[in-house]
């Protein structure tokens, strides 16, 4: 079968270890099941671990890919979920299984034409979301939507700040949260890419780092380094910043002082349930919202996608089809 593979690992040209070509069909261990899959979404898991974070050589090669909808064997039009976990390791949460991992880390990906997952992590599609539009809800905007629904703590109506406003979880966000009712305020450095924010729903888009008119309730940081310190800065006394990602480094200044001073929370995101899945589709088929796709490849032409993501060219989702 056809497969985007990672075969090496190179820090410094990702794409370098990017292979594209045959594959053997998908082993499937006992309650696995395989997936035929229709369309799958592209994240920057799938450039990290060509560029060796999270996986090591001994793991490769692996097919790339979190993300996939597609038909089961029993013909039910699907959608995978992404996180491998035992919920009862977990509490009840898969994310929190200590053994957890997503496809593509341990196990192959969905950047084939068949992927084996665990029957449990089939979630099925509601008819109105196209196989693209679903391929692009299990990571992204998974990660969204427990950030702003699940670990935010904010009403409909509260200042939410995005900081940057064009990668995936970013760009689910701010169309998530002008659905729910929030006042969604989002930072990029470029003039475009704050235009474009404003068109798919923010309240204000503001220069990276610039002073806010107001102090926000919530601010979802994915960037790290680079903003932390205007996130801090950014909230009222007893605010929370919600954490699911460091893109530009991950060991910023505490800020401790102005942490407790003003009783602010931090609060750390990975990913969702597959329950949390099931909702955010049905979200989406109650309110008509559907993911933003920057663009449609044919998976023979990944390594375009790829390259796209590593200049951040993109704004929304990059989705391979089949």
């Amino acid at each position: 079968m056809f497969a985007v593979t990672c075969a090496r690992i190179d820090r410094e040209d990702p794409l370098a270890g990017l292979e594209l070509g045959e594959r053997s069909e998908p082993k499937l261990p006992e309650g696995w099941t395989t997936v035929t899959v229709r369309a799958a979404s592209l994240n920057h898991h799938d450039l990290w671990t060509l560029r060796g974070v999270g996986i090591s050589p001994d793991r490769l090669p692996i097919v790339l890919g979190c993300d996939a909808a597609g038909i089961d064997e029993d013909g039910n039009e699907v959608v995978v979920h992404a996180v491998i976990g035992d919920p009862e390791a977990g509490g009840g949460d898969e994310t929190l299984d200590p053994r957890r991992s997503l496809l593509s880390e341990r196990y192959d990906g969905t950047f084939a034409e068949r992927v084996a997952v665990p029957r449990r992590n089939l979630v099925p599609k509601p008819p109105s979301l196209s196989f693209e539009e679903a391929a692009c809800l299990p990571t992204a905007y998974l990660t969204a939507y427990r950030m702003l629904f699940v670990k935010s703590g904010a009403q409909p109506g509260s200042t939410v700040l995005v900081q940057g406003a064009s990668g995936g979880v970013a760009t689910a966000l701010i169309m998530l949260g002008h659905v729910a009712g929030y006042r969604m305020w989002v930072t990029s450095r470029s003039e475009d890419k704050r235009r474009l924010a404003l068109d798919l729903g923010a309240d204000q888009a503001f220069e990276t780092g610039a002073r806010l008119p107001e102090r926000v309730d919530v601010v979802m940081e994915t960037v790290g380094d680079a903003t932390w310190s205007h996130s801090v800065k950014s909230l009222k006394p007893g605010g929370r910043i919600v954490i699911s990602g460091a893109t530009s480094g991950h060991a910023p200044p505490a800020e401790l002082q102005r942490i407790f001073f003003l009783q602010l929370s931090v609060i750390g995101s990975t990913m969702g349930t597959r329950g949390e899945l099931g909702r955010l589709l049905q979200f989406c088929e109650q309110t008509g919202a559907r993911p933003l796709i920057h663009t449609r490849l044919p998976m023979t032409e990944a390594r375009e996608g790829f390259a796209a993501l590593a200049l951040g060219e993109q704004f929304g989702k990059i989705v391979f089809t089949l």
